[in-house]
């Protein structure tokens, strides 16, 4: 088959396109590499350097878009802090350059785009004690959760209205393997990681006891797969994709070791945490690995 990746130079894309191409597919990466890197990207699969924000990117797509299966959308900008220090380019990013993908693909006559969605657009909404579930209201707290859940709503739509399949997969707290050690972009455990490899102490916002649902980058490159091929998706449908679990970042800095530093807390959820029933009866996808079995691997690899 042949596949397209927005972002596929990025953590979480590079994962899915090593995937695709150990299956034997054909694969189309479209990044920037304003946040992706060249060095993660598989050299067997063909690189367009092609900005999703661009005004002609519709046109411009359309011909490489053509005779693939299904579009994964994973660019990005992908962070809660830097969408609150600056909305403007997120907006353009994860709002535009959505609906710029979606048109392209659709004019292609791609049968199915797979969206990442993003768990930040619960925001602060009261969560059951079982997880949130994809029925639960949604109230983001950042741009970059509002912004990530109006791409769901385009991809609701569109199915409806121009007859392209969608599905959104809304993940929670993504770690594992190319993960970012620094930079605006960087998660809780890289950070934490190149902090510990500086010797110096890991830096927490508030009292360090917020939760997070962590899931590993290969469950949800899976998720991604099982969500391309299901005959019971396809109309837009929402479905977490999370461990079902959660952990405090004290108990990752913890798993990390070495000493912390506390500073003044942010503007953030509490608690996570997924139910991820919906994904497990419709796609068959389940969890495999937690931050307990995969940091001490991460720890010997960086040498901490």
């Amino acid at each position: 088959m042949k596949y397209v990746v927005t972002g596929g130079a990025g953590f979480i894309g590079s994962a899915l396109v090593d995937k695709l191409i150990e299956d034997g597919h054909e694969v189309i990466v479209f990044d920037n590499l304003c946040t992706g890197k060249i060095q993660n990207l598989n050299p067997k699969a063909q690189l367009v350097t092609l900005d999703i924000t661009n005004d002609n990117y519709p046109i411009m797509a359309e011909a490489t878009l053509a005779g693939a299966d299904t579009v994964f959308h994973l660019a990005a900008l992908a962070r809660v802090q830097p969408s609150i220090d600056n909305p403007l380019p997120s907006n353009k990013t994860n709002i535009e350059g959505t609906l710029k993908v979606l048109c392209a693909a659709n004019n292609a006559g791609v049968r199915r785009f797979v969206y990442s969605a993003s768990s930040s657009a619960y925001g602060d909404s009261p969560m059951p004690e079982d997880g949130y579930n994809e029925e639960c209201a949604t109230n983001p707290l950042s741009p970059y959760g509002l912004q990530k859940l109006v791409g769901e709503q385009y991809c609701k739509l569109f199915p409806h209205v121009y007859g392209i399949e969608t599905v959104c997969l809304r993940y929670f707290n993504v770690f594992g393997e190319r993960q970012n050690l620094s930079g605006a972009y960087a998660l809780v455990m890289g950070i934490f990681a190149q902090q510990r490899l500086d010797d110096k102490p890991m830096t927490i916002y508030g009292d360090g006891e917020q939760r997070r649902d962590f899931t590993y980058v290969g469950d949800v490159v899976r998720a991604n797969l099982l969500a391309a091929a299901s005959d019971q998706a396809g109309k837009g449908e929402v479905f977490n994709i999370g461990n079902g679990d959660n952990r405090s970042v004290n108990q990752i800095a913890d798993l990390i070791g070495g000493p912390k530093e506390y500073l003044d807390p942010r503007l953030e959820p509490k608690e996570t945490l997924a139910n991820n029933t919906k994904a497990k009866k419709i796609l068959d996808w389940a969890p495999t690995t937690s931050v307990e079995e995969w940091i001490p691997k991460y720890k010997k690899e960086l040498g901490i």
